[in-house]
């Protein structure tokens, strides 16, 4: 006899503005406890020191947490010069310091060269697994951490403000996988100044933005009050770049039971065309509600991911 899971079957995302001095994964214990939900997720670490957008996934969402894990970022930062650290940010231990002020001309001229695919070790302080273990965890103990170098994208870096010769606000759009703190250690070594992030926020994950956010406070006011339903997105918000396919109430329940649905020549055509290069992800819809994720192959739809949702 299989236990029965403690908490309601909600299912949904949640745009959460995280607030500074909070991991992610307690952000995400809170979330879920606000809701009773069963199952929660988060998609991307911020880290205790960041704020912003941390998309949380209830539920059958949690089962679409890898499409928003891949999805553009972006941030707004402060470069505080004089300082490194062990994890390039305000509360690491100092490892150097330097009088070397780097004026806004320099800075917007050495940014540029970071712009576009670039390789990018991430910072020892990160949550990359090591051995089947987070990276931090290891650095915490006071390991030395060695991780590779790889390959990051960089759409934009603009410099926005100099509220005085210390400090230098800046903000980046980039691809999955970038590591802001990484950059700025990168930019500073290559000034010879010394340098951290003394304040970090994320502006963006995918479709959703800050504006979208919902602070925590109000958004457990919100649940006290029974009104959930007025933060919680739909299951399917992780998957608004995946090609979508409105299929019959038949086919809806041979994909729910795991069975494969053939496709008619038009529709493979026209998912053909909507689909990224070297993907095959498609999602099956029946009305708008999402059946499940599938694989496109020989003309034929099999499911990979079956989503349960009344």
């Amino acid at each position: 006899m299989s236990r029965r899971r403690k908490g309601d079957p909600v299912s949904g995302w949640v745009c959460l503005d995280k607030p500074p001095d909070m991991t992610s994964t307690q952000a995400v214990g809170r979330v879920r406890r606000a809701f009773h939900a069963q199952k929660a997720g988060h998609a991307g670490t911020l880290d205790p020191l960041a704020t912003g957008v941390l998309p949380i996934a209830l539920g059958e969402a949690t089962k679409t947490v890898p499409f928003l894990m891949d999805a553009d970022k972006a941030y707004r930062f402060t470069i505080a010069w004089g300082r490194s650290t062990a994890s390039f940010d305000r509360e690491g231990q100092t490892t150097a310091s330097s009088a070397a002020r780097p004026t806004l001309a320099e800075v917007k001229a050495a940014l540029a060269s970071f712009v576009g695919e670039i390789e990018q070790i991430p910072p020892a302080f990160s949550a990359v697994k090591v051995g089947g273990q987070r990276a931090y965890d290891l650095a915490r103990e006071g390991l030395a951490v060695e991780l590779a170098a790889r390959r990051v994208v960089i759409y934009s870096a603009n410099v926005t403000a100099q509220p005085d010769t210390d400090h230098i606000d800046i903000e980046l759009s980039c691809g999955k996988g970038a590591y802001v703190r990484a950059l700025v250690r990168d930019l500073a070594a290559g000034m010879g100044a010394c340098a951290h992030v003394s304040s970090l926020r994320r502006t963006r994950v995918g479709r959703l933005s800050e504006a979208r956010a919902i602070s925590l406070e109000k958004l457990e006011d919100l649940c006290h009050s029974g009104q959930f339903l007025e933060v919680l997105l739909p299951v399917e918000t992780a998957l608004d770049d995946i090609p979508a396919l409105a299929v019959t109430q038949e086919d809806a329940f041979r994909l729910t039971q795991g069975r494969s649905i053939v496709l008619l020549p038009r529709q493979s055509e026209a998912l053909q065309a909507k689909l990224s290069s070297g993907s095959r992800t498609v999602s099956a819809f029946e009305g708008t509600r999402v059946v499940a994720l599938c694989e496109m192959r020989a003309g034929r739809l099999n499911p990979t991911r079956v989503f349960h949702l009344s």
